[in-house]
């Protein structure tokens, strides 16, 4: 039993670790991509916001909220 969530919790870091591979951050003052998600309210296109006054995008990794 203690080794199968051993086992489950070293494979599920590595794969969190190798998914961020390839991945960068932004620099300051650079644009970012555009993408659409979905919410509660229907999707939602970052093209749509543009120009309305300030945008802050927040990102929860593993929040565990229903959304």
């Amino acid at each position: 039993m203690i080794m199968k969530k051993l086992a489950k919790g070293l494979l599920t870091a590595a794969a969190v670790a190798l998914s961020a591979i390839g991945t960068q951050a932004l620099e300051i003052g650079q644009s970012a991509p555009l993408f659409s998600a979905n919410s509660t309210q229907g999707p939602i296109h970052l093209g749509d916001l543009l120009g309305e006054k300030h945008l802050v995008l927040a990102f929860y990794y593993a929040d565990f909220t229903p959304v």
